[in-house]
């Protein structure tokens, strides 16, 4: 809901920042110069909008008055600016170049935007906070406790720490406190028959019920491992159900696998040379792995380490600082471009352009008896750029497979056209990042 409010809350800036423009520069003929400007306007508007979600100003997690979201904002703002200057000069098919007036109106706008994202993110931050109690406690609802405290803009606070519910013998007099809107039940509270009985009789004071599994996938993005079995997959991965959206979504791999393929063909020369001018040694690197099902392919990418850089260790994890990338292998890992060869993967059909990250079988082997459920990550093709990728850094451990493994099973459940759409949107934002640093 709140990002629908700041979406329309931008709209309507956006608009009123556009009239305010066009009120103080032409007083006698507002009319007229309001249907010059609104179709080219509303065009670049658009365009703002999608700078603004990629740059996750819509995301409630970073709604906060720091000065990292300001930072961000302002960035999003110049970055809008120069894409509509580019607008109108490099494509003046609607006649105009509004230098005053998109300078002006940038301004107005900034201004507005500034002050009202400074008011709902301490309203959001603030007030309306929904009172929650967890029950049970495990290492999952500590998680989840820990999040809600860091990140106060979601809109909870917690009554009290983590009750347990092997000891707990007031939970009838906590229920009774006034405002208590969210309670939290973790898998072995339910097993308590005195706890699931103060729980049915406390549905009269209309407070909201949620698994601890349903409120931590819904507050964080993620679905916590130890919260959840067999059963939870059974109930909650009806691959039936996303048949229409699988093929449809393969057209798609298809479709703009070959356009983006097509059109990397053009930078091909310029990574070409810059590998063979840093190091001797092969263009491209191939390199098993696991996709669909278990089922093992030849993935492709250009080369970004030394020759033979597993000769003497075998597989490794590539590590922080690690000295067998290449200088310029550390820019193409950066900004991705040294996956672009894996656009033929997915035209093939081993990958999408979204899914989870494809795993090394070496890995593989060790992760499916480390990690729970691990296995499941493959119910669907590997992909270029995943959930996983855009939300947790580069896995280089178990633990970091683990974390990685609950963004993918998130995406699993809920993948759709939309989300597919937002993860490359923010795909593409964290290569422009990256290709800076």
């Amino acid at each position: 809901m709140r990002k629908i409010t700041l979406f329309l809350i931008d709209i309507t800036l956006l608009y009123g920042s556009l009239l305010a423009m066009l009120g103080l520069r032409y007083q006698n003929n507002f009319i007229e110069e309001y249907q010059v400007h609104l179709i080219p306007f509303s065009i670049i508007f658009i365009i703002w909008l999608i700078v603004f979600y990629i740059a996750n100003l819509y995301d409630p997690h970073t709604l906060r008055n720091t000065i990292f979201f300001y930072s961000r904002l302002f960035e999003a703002i110049i970055v809008a600016a120069v894409i509509s200057t580019s607008f109108f000069y490099l494509i003046p098919f609607f006649g105009i170049a509004p230098k005053t007036n998109l300078v002006l109106f940038i301004i107005i706008f900034t201004a507005l935007e500034f002050g009202i994202r400074s008011l709902f993110n301490n309203i959001v931050e603030t007030k309306f906070k929904k009172l929650t109690l967890i029950v049970g406690d495990n290492d999952q609802s500590q998680e989840l406790a820990t999040f809600i405290k860091e990140h106060p803009q979601l809109g909870y606070t917690l009554l009290e720490e983590v009750i347990d519910a092997q000891k707990t013998t007031h939970l009838s007099e906590i229920l009774a406190t006034p405002n208590l809107d969210t309670i939290v039940i973790s898998p072995d509270a339910y097993h308590v028959s005195e706890i699931t009985d103060i729980f049915y009789h406390a549905l009269g004071q209309k407070m909201n019920f949620y698994s601890l599994a349903t409120f931590y996938e819904r507050l964080t993005g993620r679905i916590p491992l130890g919260a959840i079995n067999q059963i939870w997959f059974l109930e909650n991965l009806s691959e039936g159900d996303k048949a229409v959206y699988e093929t449809l979504k393969r057209f798609g791999d298809i479709l703009f696998g070959l356009i983006f393929g097509i059109a990397s063909l053009v930078f091909y020369p310029f990574v070409i040379l810059a590998i063979q001018f840093n190091s001797s040694g092969p263009l491209f690197y191939t390199q098993t792995r696991i996709g669909q099902l278990g089922k093992s392919f030849k993935m492709i990418k250009f080369r970004t380490m030394l020759p033979n850089a597993e000769a003497a260790t075998g597989a490794v994890w590539t590590q922080e600082g690690d000295n067998r990338i290449t200088r310029i292998g550390k820019f193409l890992r950066r900004t991705r471009i040294d996956e672009l060869p894996q656009l033929w993967n997915i035209i093939k059909g081993d990958m999408s352009l979204v899914g989870p990250r494809a795993e090394r079988p070496e890995f593989h082997d060790l992760l499916k008896k480390e990690v729970p459920f691990y296995e499941e990550r493959y119910l669907i093709k590997p992909g270029l750029s995943g959930w996983a990728q855009i939300n947790f850094h580069y896995g280089s451990s178990v633990a970091d497979a683990a974390e990685k493994l609950k963004y993918d099973l998130y995406y699993i459940k809920n993948r759709s056209f939309l989300l597919d759409i937002g993860i490359v949107l923010k795909t593409i934002r964290i290569a422009f990042s990256q290709a800076g640093k």
